[in-house]
């Protein structure tokens, strides 16, 4: 029985079609994540006076390691895959958040 489905040769790269669809669904999907980090943040980390919480230092520590891990794992993995822009968007997105939540550690 034969099947007419396109199949990519081992080392060959994927479709840059693919890769533009991917790429664009994971920038949604980081970008609703940071946003929901961020709110995450607002949240644990303002007290009724109107100061910082202890906890948001040890949350923005979290969370940087989280993303970074994040953009290691999921953005190396793609590239080793040869899925480049997933991988950059990928490593650069979830860099970028963790940088954003690496300043607001340091601040504490």
């Amino acid at each position: 029985m034969r099947t007419d489905r396109v199949r990519m040769a081992r080392g060959a790269e994927p479709y840059i079609g693919a890769q533009v669809m991917i790429g664009v669904l994971l920038l949604a999907v980081d970008l609703a994540y940071i946003a929901g980090l961020w709110f995450a943040y607002g949240f644990a980390g303002w007290t009724d006076d109107g100061g910082i919480a202890p906890e948001a230092h040890m949350f923005a520590w979290r969370t940087t390691w989280y993303l970074a891990g994040g953009a290691v794992v999921t953005g190396g993995g793609l590239l080793v895959l040869r899925w480049r822009i997933p991988g950059a968007v990928q490593l650069i997105v979830l860099g970028i958040g963790a940088l954003e939540f690496h300043s607001l550690a340091a601040h504490h």
